[in-house]
């Protein structure tokens, strides 16, 4: 079996696309992966296509091997882009390997340690507020414009039987709420990443009354991504000290800054989704820096991934699957937990649009706010390719 073809895919993902390679052979049989586009990966779907002109005329199932040279061939730019690139040309490659075995990818890494994983909300009532018009158009939303409306949306994920919900800071001020993410983003951008009072205690407003819609037993995450340096974020988390976080989720370039947050506060510290390999991973783990690991599949690729969680394993700590991505990557996150026993909770939109598992060639089964870890072969499931074609993604600007 040779590797023969590579081919990208778009489909419309509403607020983002989603972005599926696909790796043909001679002998009739395909895998498929899918990879983040973002502001934060320009052109990467061509790096893919570049990097992938040397795996061509390869034995897919060697997916090892393969990974190993382009990791190789990258290694004076490490990370970023190129290791995005070979993570996904490695993905689809094990998708391959375990259809031409007719398992399970789990199955090629020793079977699943569980049936099913717990499942979070992630940008919960988030992007209600960033994309609003689309969400109260296309997914028929109710609209986020006060905090009563933040305690009804807790109620609602009550309801749809999530354990856990995580958000983002929410203000809202005499123009509506709006989403706050100064470090991050170019809307509202603060070089300095600091928080004053006002800021502070409106966040803490915002947790409180999602708490109250949550009720005491439903887990609540707060994600401040890269908004803030050390100071403010230890102030932050005092302030939602009283609120139950399940965790802070944050991110530094720094391991011993974010050291020195987690011993500042009783509230777990979880981080990391933005590293590549475990050697990025390794001194933020040394230093104590995290209560929960988290691990990127699509970027690291599936065996580095489940390295990662080893490695995290043997500190004490628990990982979790950064997704807030497609209908593939949620295959490919369950099939992560299926194999890495620390694997504490799995991230996943709880807004999407509608057509996002027609996309696929079965539709995953999720019950309860569980989510079935995936037997049928490869992945679980492929793109199906008239699907992807009936929904494109035009809307390049939004």
């Amino acid at each position: 079996m040779r590797i023969t073809e590579l081919r990208v895919f778009r489909a419309d993902g509403g607020w983002r696309p989603f972005s599926f390679l696909k790796v043909l052979t001679d002998a009739g049989l395909a895998g498929w992966a899918e990879f983040a586009e973002g502001p934060w990966s320009p052109a990467l779907a061509e790096v893919i296509l570049a990097l992938g002109r040397n795996v061509v005329g390869r034995d897919p199932r060697r997916f090892a091997g393969i990974s190993a040279e382009l990791h190789a061939m990258t290694q004076f730019a490490p990370g970023g882009l190129n290791h995005q690139a070979a993570a996904a040309i490695e993905n689809a490659c094990i998708d391959i390997a375990a259809r031409a075995r007719d398992v399970p990818v789990h199955a090629l890494f020793g079977g699943p340690v569980r049936d099913a994983i717990e499942l979070y909300w992630s940008h919960c009532g988030s992007f209600r507020v960033r994309h609003a018009a689309l969400f109260e158009r296309v997914l028929r939303c109710p609209p986020l414009r006060t905090a009563e409306d933040l305690r009804r949306l807790g109620e609602e994920a009550v309801r749809r039987g999530f354990k856990a919900v995580k958000t983002n800071p929410i203000v809202f001020g005499s123009e509506g709420p709006s989403l706050l993410n100064p470090g991050f983003l170019p809307q509202g951008l603060r070089l300095e990443r600091s928080a004053d009072e006002a800021l502070i205690s409106a966040i803490a407003d915002q947790i409180l009354a999602l708490r109250a819609g949550l009720g005491p037993n439903v887990g609540l995450m707060l994600d401040v991504n890269f908004a803030f340096r050390p100071a403010a974020l230890r102030r932050i988390a005092r302030a939602l000290e009283p609120s139950g976080l399940a965790w802070l989720e944050a991110d530094l370039h720094e391991p011993e800054a974010l050291a020195e947050v987690r011993r500042s506060t009783p509230v777990p510290i979880a981080s990391l989704e933005t590293l590549h390999g475990r050697r990025a991973y390794r001194p933020y783990l040394l230093a104590r820096a995290v209560d929960v690991a988290v691990v990127d599949v699509p970027w690291n690729g599936f065996q580095e991934a489940v390295r990662i969680a080893s490695l995290a394993e043997t500190f004490e700590v628990n990982v979790a699957p950064h997704n807030f991505y497609g209908p593939l990557a949620d295959l490919m996150s369950a099939q992560f937990c299926a194999v890495s026993g620390n694997a504490a909770i799995m991230e996943i939109e709880g807004d999407d649009v509608p057509w996002k598992y027609d996309l696929l060639s079965e539709r995953p089964r999720i019950e309860a706010g569980r989510f079935a870890i995936p037997t049928a072969p490869g992945w679980g499931a492929e793109p199906n390719e008239q699907e992807l074609a009936a929904h494109p993604w035009t809307a390049q600007d939004r």
